[in-house]
């Protein structure tokens, strides 16, 4: 990840805090010539992901802050760990420690949540993927921890992938020619993925160049006649109704990938925090 690449969202969160009479907390409480160090620590065991963007937080508030990263993207770690050091300016530390623990904590708790379903499938084929149910701005970064928590990225969003849906199938007229107008318009290399709730859909699919069937809300004995019938002839994927209850059991059906909402729309912050020394 290159930071600066998501610098638009960092100005936009340091914004936000700061509005336009600063951190009037600091500014009237500390010194400014005070000096001081911290550690950013983990209050809870996670998976982390974010570090480098936090330490852009800072060095864009201050860029004579040294920011020292102890620990790595991906990197699980228990409950007490210190995951960076900060030194420099007291004023700068605190201005910029809200923004830059909302982004860590946000990423981590992705990638911790990401990492729970990784681990509920080990031992199978199976991989499990994100949604574009992201935080509205925030898509690129839920994406990257996804990825940080042993997950794989679906699409992007609605320009980089095919993905023909219920409503596209009723607008269309039918799967073959939803999944033809599709091919004709953007060519050969274009991943098309169709999803279906049914095995009659499915066999529709089959008949078509799409590259992937996304099975939907499918029970288990569904799921894995589906799997079955498509025997490798394209891409399977699971979607619906994923938990860490039910993940291992879909696992089990064979499918390639399975989907899961919950990751990105739904993970807890990992509780991080940033103490002075």
């Amino acid at each position: 990840m290159r930071p600066e690449d998501h610098a638009d969202l960092v100005l936009r969160a340091l914004a936000e805090d700061l509005g336009d009479r600063g951190d009037i907390t600091t500014m009237s409480v500390i010194p400014a010539e005070a000096r001081s160090g911290a550690n950013i620590v983990s209050r809870g065991p996670g998976v982390i992901a974010g570090l480098e963007l936090a330490g852009y937080v800072f060095s864009h508030v201050d860029s004579s802050i040294n920011y020292e990263r102890l620990k790595g993207d991906g990197e699980s770690v228990a409950a007490g760990a210190v995951l960076a050091r900060v030194s420099g300016s007291s004023r700068s530390i605190l201005t910029a420690e809200r923004t830059a623990l909302n982004i860590l904590g946000r990423m981590s708790g992705v990638a911790s949540a990401t990492a729970r379903f990784v681990d509920a499938v080990a031992g199978t084929d199976s991989r499990i993927t994100d949604t574009r149910k992201t935080l509205p701005g925030f898509r690129a970064l839920d994406k990257i921890a996804v990825v940080a928590g042993g997950g794989v990225n679906h699409r992007m969003g609605l320009y980089d992938e095919v993905m023909i849906k219920d409503n596209h199938i009723v607008a269309a007229g039918s799967i073959v020619g939803a999944v033809g107008s599709a091919r004709r318009a953007l060519g050969p290399d274009m991943v098309i993925v169709v999803e279906v709730d049914r095995l009659s859909q499915l066999d529709e699919v089959l008949g078509t160049t799409a590259n992937q069937v996304l099975l939907d809300n499918m029970d288990i004995e569904t799921l894995a006649t589906a799997v079955a019938r498509v025997d490798g002839a394209m891409t399977t994927e699971a979607s619906g109704g994923v938990n860490l209850e039910t993940v291992q059991a879909i696992a089990r059906t064979g499918v390639d990938l399975i989907s899961v909402g919950a990751i990105t729309h739904s993970a807890p912050q990992l509780d991080v925090a940033l103490d002075f020394l």
